[in-house]
C-alpha cells in the first residue's frame, strides 16, 4: 500500500528527478533520450544528477512555507531575488526580468505583464511540487488559491496561475488516493471561466503533444504533456522518460510529469539509480546543496505540518 506520505515524498522527489533527467536534453529534438540511452549522465552544462532552477525554486518555496508556518509572499519573492542575484546556471528570461526589475513583490510581475503582454510560460508550474504537498491538506479551494498567489509572484498572466492551480489540485487528489484523470472534470470546473475551455482541451483524453499550438515552454502544452505522459504510461519511470522524449523544454515538462507520477506511484517507484546522483545547488544561499535525502526530509516536513 502506498501511504499519503510516500506519495508526498514522491511528488517532491519525482519532480527533482524529472528535472535532472531532462536537463541535458533541453531544447533538443524528440526521442533524443531513447536514441542516446543516457540517463543522469549530465551534459548541456549540467553535471550528472544536477537539478536546475525548477527544483531550486521549489526548494525555496518549500523552505519559506516551513519557516513562516504558511505563505509569506514577500519572503518567497525575496528568496527568489536573492537566488537570481547569485547568477544561477539557468533562469527563465521572464522570471529574471521580474526578479531583477527593482519593483515591489506585489507589483513586479503585473507591471512586466502590462508592458510585455506575454507571461504564460511554465515557470510557475516547474516549482509547484513543494507548495502542492504543503497545501494539499487544506482542500481544493485553498490549495488552488495558494497556487495562484505563488504563481503571480513572477507571472502576470492568469493562464499561468490557473495551470499551477490545476497541478496543485491534481496532487491533492492523488495524496487523498484519488484518480487524477477521473477528477479532471471537477478540477476544470474550479478553473477561472476565462481559461477553462483552453485547459479542458489540453487536458482532454484525446489530446496529445502533437496537437500543441505552442512550444512546450508555455504553460498549456507543458501541463497537457505531463498529464498525457501520466495517462499513456503505467509507471513512474515510463512517464518521465516519455516526457523527456518529447524534446523541447525537457527539464520542466519532466519535472511537472515527475510531480504527478511521484504523487501517483509513490517514492518507492522512483529508480534508485536516478536518486543516487541527484543534487540541488542553491545559489545565493552559501554552499548549500541538497541531495535526495535532503529532498525527502523537506517533503516529509511539508506533508506533516501541523
Amino acid at each position: 500500500m502506498i501511504t499519503r506520505l510516500d506519495r508526498a515524498v514522491g511528488a517532491v522527489l519525482g519532480s527533482a528527478v524529472g528535472d535532472a533527467l531532462g536537463a541535458p536534453y533541453e531544447f533538443g529534438p524528440a526521442g533524443e533520450l531513447t536514441a542516446r540511452g543516457q540517463e543522469m549522465r549530465g551534459g548541456g552544462g549540467w553535471d550528472p544528477g544536477e537539478a536546475t532552477d525548477d527544483t531550486q525554486m521549489a526548494v525555496m518555496v518549500g523552505e519559506s512555507l516551513l519557516e513562516h508556518d504558511g505563505l509569506e509572499l514577500p519572503d518567497v519573492f525575496g528568496r527568489f531575488q536573492r537566488w537570481a542575484a547569485a547568477q544561477p546556471k539557468d533562469i527563465g528570461l521572464q522570471t529574471e526580468d521580474v526578479l531583477t526589475s527593482g519593483e515591489a513583490w506585489d507589483l513586479a510581475a503585473a507591471l512586466h505583464f502590462q508592458i510585455n503582454a506575454r507571461a504564460a510560460g511554465n515557470g510557475s508550474l516547474m516549482r509547484a511540487s513543494t507548495s502542492a504537498v504543503y497545501f494539499a491538506a487544506d482542500g481544493r479551494e485553498e490549495t488552488m488559491d495558494a497556487a495562484r498567489r505563488i504563481a503571480a509572484l513572477t507571472h502576470g498572466d492568469r493562464a499561468a496561475w490557473e495551470g499551477t492551480a490545476v497541478l496543485h489540485e491534481l496532487v491533492r487528489v492523488m495524496l487523498d488516493e484519488g484518480d487524477p484523470l477521473a477528477a479532471l472534470p471537477e478540477v476544470l470546473a474550479a478553473v477561472h471561466p476565462d481559461h477553462r475551455e483552453r485547459y479542458a482541451f489540453v487536458l482532454g483524453p484525446d489530446w496529445h503533444p502533437g496537437l500543441a499550438t505552442e512550444f512546450n515552454g508555455a504553460v498549456w502544452p507543458c501541463l497537457g504533456s505531463a498529464v498525457w505522459a501520466l495517462r499513456t504510461t503505467t509507471g513512474f519511470a515510463g512517464a518521465v522518460r516519455a516526457a523527456v522524449d518529447l524534446g523541447g523544454d525537457t527539464d520542466t515538462v519532466a519535472a511537472v510529469t515527475g510531480t504527478l507520477a511521484g504523487a501517483r506511484y509513490g517514492q518507492a517507484a522512483i529508480p534508485a539509480e536516478w536518486t543516487a546522483p541527484l543534487h540541488v545547488p542553491l545559489p545565493g544561499f552559501g554552499d548549500r546543496v541538497l541531495d535526495a535525502d535532503g529532498l525527502r526530509a523537506l517533503a516529509r516536513s511539508l506533508a506533516q505540518r501541523t
